[in-house]
């Protein structure tokens, strides 16, 4: 995970692939200013990045490729490991897990943003995935729609 922030942001920040430092909490917040997210506190990232990454290993075989992703992807949004760049390195990590399973990879559309950040809210607050879900499934229906009017 650090490895994808590094290279993402390695020609745009100082602290490409660093994790925030001690002190450096985060929180999210919406187009008025209302905060959506805080991260996991900065003491327990490691700890909570390792727990994640044994997870993946021991279910990848386990759930539906959609779930996994899903599963993985708000959790690692919920830790906010770095000062800045979480959304951009989590939907990259979610987009792997779906590419690994031959499942095409997912955008989520600039219109959905707030749909996409209160799916995170509904995570983090009752470890509730299917607004996430839903809202990568829509996502896919847009995507087959494109492709259907290129053929």
């Amino acid at each position: 995970m650090q490895n994808i922030h590094k290279i993402v942001f390695r020609n745009s920040k100082p602290y490409a692939g660093k994790l925030r430092k001690k002190g450096e909490e985060v929180a999210v917040m919406d187009s008025k200013r209302n905060v959506v997210h805080e991260g996991a506190p900065q003491a327990r990232i490691s700890h909570l990045l390792k727990e994640l990454k044994e997870w993946y290993e021991k279910n990848k075989n386990r759930y539906p490729a959609l779930v996994l992703g899903t599963a993985v992807h708000n959790q690692f949004e919920n830790i906010h490991p770095f000062a800045d760049g979480n959304g951009r390195v989590g939907r990259i990590l979610l987009n792997n897990i779906l590419i690994k399973h031959k499942l095409p990879p997912i955008n989520i559309n600039l219109e959905n943003r707030m749909e996409y950040y209160y799916s995170l809210q509904a995570y983090e607050k009752n470890h509730d995935l299917m607004p996430t879900i839903k809202l990568f499934v829509k996502e896919y229906k847009r995507l087959w729609k494109k492709v259907i009017r290129v053929f």
